[in-house]
């Protein structure tokens, strides 16, 4: 019942949407719970992992190499380009940015479980990209957009490390001391992080009103477009790095799928409600595409590989 009700998280997003549309006044008070709802995210995160996803590195060192290389290079240039040839604004362009440079979201691991990928290399590249993105995103944002916005990368650092670092270390600490009484309640947590990232949802939107109604389109096609190049960079990057298929769908959800919650939150709390919209919608949207892509693959089955497959 509760994994039908998490599946469901892109119909869920967009019915609270609507509401947040119809009734702003019932999120709008709730603005300055999005960094505390974005830290039980990471918390819950964190609690699902394990020492051994990290040790599990050294076993795909290579593709995660890859991946991270990906993530945090086609991402946010792709996410600049895109706002630069559609003439956002700078708190447009900002929000863009962000939603390129932080880490992979968790969504992945699911999408990648669907998609008959390998699961514990997506999980081991969630860690790592959300560990690298701690310092990666700040300085990111600065480098591509901190001549026409004030950055500020120090309280940025700062305020990462409290929402995602810190919850995340404290996860993988009860989920080692406390592993029986974790796995009795594993199955409710995917359902509180969504219930979260719906929430933060909810509360941008409706501090967004009237800007989605005249920008949503615009932003919509710049999320897809962004997103629908990761899927594919991650995809056939791969593919020509000589991975094999199982290997190639993984990284395609790690470099395509964001932690565009993340980078709503970090647009709210450092600049403009305008630039969280970019992550607000591609919260929805990557969701749907994965789903898709995921349901694609999945139903396609393993393929006969005619390239040469590497040690991942």
């Amino acid at each position: 019942m509760i994994g039908r009700i998490t599946q469901l998280f892109p119909a869920w997003a967009l019915l609270f949407s609507v509401i947040a549309m119809v009734q702003p006044t019932l999120f709008v008070g709730l603005k300055t719970q999005i960094v505390p709802l974005l830290t039980i995210i990471m918390l819950a995160m964190g609690v699902s992992l394990t020492p051994s996803d990290f040790v599990n590195v050294a076993k795909h060192k290579i593709a995660i190499g890859v991946g991270v290389l990906l993530q945090f290079s086609v991402m946010p240039i792709v996410a600049l380009l895109i706002s630069l040839a559609m003439g956002f604004d700078s708190e447009l362009t900002v929000g863009m940015v962000l939603v390129g440079s932080v880490a992979g979201g968790t969504s992945s691991n699911v999408m990648a479980y669907l998609a008959k990928g390998n699961v514990a290399l997506s999980i081991s590249m969630t860690a790592i990209s959300t560990l690298l993105g701690v310092v990666l995103t700040p300085f990111l944002v600065e480098l591509y957009v901190g001549q026409s916005v004030d950055v500020p990368v120090g309280a940025m650092l700062i305020s990462l490390v409290k929402i995602v670092l810190l919850p995340v270390g404290l996860g993988v600490v009860i989920n080692v001391v406390a592993r029986k009484h974790i796995e009795k309640i594993s199955s409710i947590l995917p359902l509180i992080s969504m219930a979260a990232i719906v929430i933060v949802i909810s509360i941008v939107v409706a501090l967004n009103v009237g800007n989605l109604k005249t920008l949503g389109p615009m932003i919509a096609i710049a999320v897809i477009l962004h997103n629908s190049i990761g899927l594919f960079a991650g995809y056939f990057c791969c593919r020509l790095c000589g991975f094999n298929e199982t290997i190639s769908r993984t990284v395609a959800f790690e470099v395509g799928l964001q932690n565009s919650g993340l980078a709503a939150a970090l647009a709210m709390k450092f600049f403009t409600p305008v630039a969280a919209v970019p992550g607000t919608i591609f919260s929805v949207w990557h969701n749907i595409s994965g789903s898709l892509l995921a349901g694609y693959w999945a139903k396609k089955g393993d393929v006969n590989d005619s390239v040469k497959t590497i040690k991942p």
